[in-house]
């Protein structure tokens, strides 16, 4: 193997890395501007992706009322068809509502009209529910390409990330869960940034998936944290310093 055929492989590998973190890494701004977080340090915004999902969407939004605390959640249109109402009382309490595609797919697996397609349909799943117009749009899994930051933009959607989570999807206990946000949020703060927590209180197969932890996760953060620690906010507040 030459010295040329060598670094031509190493080049490669060095792109498809930067492909990678490009559109998978949650910090990566590397395809277009998405939301992360604001520059207090002391800002906190709950965020919820994979609903509605009763009874667990539900239970969540007494926690979130009995600490006077708003959130931001994202849904998945097919849920919203199947439970407009729920989504309905979210809004009504005050929480953000944003669009986490019609059915959850990898959109990098998706033509450009299928990406469109996702997005659209679940605006109108959750306009139907709702009355308002959507203005917030989380991608699968966070990855994101031209096409896809493309695609929300013709429909007025900011694509908004993260840069905490406590992996919640998985099998970890409410402790651990705790543990990696708090870790993270630290991290954060140290940065001089606000903190975007991940959570989830559905799952993007079907309805009726056990929250449980994460809604204990909610419980013990918010008693935790007074308000003179962190303010919540929503992710709208932070459109601007993105």
């Amino acid at each position: 193997m030459t010295q040329r055929t060598i670094a031509e492989r190493a080049a490669v590998g060095v792109a498809k890395a930067l492909f990678a973190v490009g559109y998978a890494w949650p910090g990566s701004q590397f395809f277009g501007r998405t939301v992360i977080a604001g520059d207090d340090a002391r800002e906190v915004a709950l965020t919820y992706d994979d609903g509605p999902n009763d009874p667990y969407t539900l239970r969540l939004l007494e926690i979130l009322a009995h600490h006077n605390v708003r959130a931001t959640f994202f849904l998945i249109g097919k849920f919203v068809r199947q439970r407009p109402e729920i989504t309905r009382q979210i809004r009504a309490a005050g929480h953000l509502v944003g669009n986490h595609t019609m059915t959850h797919p990898v959109l990098l697996q998706q033509s450009p009209q299928g990406v469109r397609e996702e997005l659209a349909g679940c605006n109108a799943a959750i306009e139907d529910a709702t009355g308002e117009p959507v203005r917030f749009f989380r991608p699968p899994h966070g990855v994101r390409c031209p096409d896809i930051l493309r695609a929300a933009g013709e429909l007025g959607l900011t694509p908004v990330m993260w840069n905490a989570t406590g992996r919640d999807w998985t099998a970890l206990s409410p402790e651990e869960i705790l543990d990696r946000l708090k870790l993270k949020v630290s991290i954060n703060q140290r940065r001089k940034k606000g903190s975007n927590i991940l959570l989830h209180d559905g799952g993007q197969d079907h309805l009726g998936v056990d929250r449980g932890p994460t809604l204990e996760v909610t419980r013990r953060l918010l008693e935790s944290w007074s308000k003179t620690e962190c303010q919540f906010v929503t992710v709208e507040k932070w459109v601007s310093q993105s």
